[in-house]
């Protein structure tokens, strides 16, 4: 679990006589495990944008039972995460298997999603670190990013934080009528 301090907003104190700020605490976003308690709160970010966007191939939202499924099957060397502020679900991020067959066993997908209010303010960095740091500790070798074609935040976020693009697979998806290119990236742990 980690945690981060936002900065904190000056105020003048009122008894004060001349401008003496002191800084005002905000809560820290919390990183943790997910829980059934946050099965909600994941599927309302993620059915947004499975019905207004390209950044997931899902075409139907999730159902509550669905919701809950998934994050139940995310645990062990394979966790669905959340991060907190205020007892609020600002975004997730998972680990889930790259590919069935057995040689790719060591060798996992990153999935991050923020609210869309919450965009901005380095939730999805503070996810996908976590994400690495979850791959390595379970001794993971590579950890590989599919992104839309175009999703330009999330290549940064994921060339930020020591991804390469491996590959560009041309028009392997069909959403709203457009084809959709993705991009591959990858770390290597």
């Amino acid at each position: 679990m980690i945690a981060v301090g936002l900065r904190a907003p000056r105020i003048r104190s009122a008894d004060s006589v001349g401008p003496v700020e002191r800084p005002v605490e905000k809560p820290a976003i919390e990183v943790r495990l997910a829980g059934p308690d946050d099965a909600e709160a994941i599927r309302e970010i993620y059915n947004l944008e499975v019905t207004t966007s390209t950044v997931t191939f899902d075409l139907e939202p999730r159902s509550v039972e669905g919701q809950r499924a998934w994050l139940s099957a995310r645990s062990g060397v394979h966790p669905a995460i959340v991060a907190v502020e205020d007892g609020r679900v600002l975004g997730f991020g998972s680990l889930s298997p790259y590919r069935d067959r057995p040689a790719y066993r060591t060798t996992v997908e990153d999935s991050v999603y923020v609210h869309r209010g919450e965009q901005g303010r380095g939730v999805g960095r503070l996810l996908l670190a976590e994400l690495v740091r979850l791959a390595e500790l379970h001794g993971f070798h590579a950890v590989m990013g599919r992104i839309v074609g175009g999703h330009e935040a999330s290549i940064a976020l994921h060339r930020a934080l020591g991804f390469e693009q491996v590959g560009h697979e041309r028009e392997v998806g069909r959403k709203f009528g457009r084809w959709l290119d993705v991009v591959v990236m990858e770390r290597l742990l």
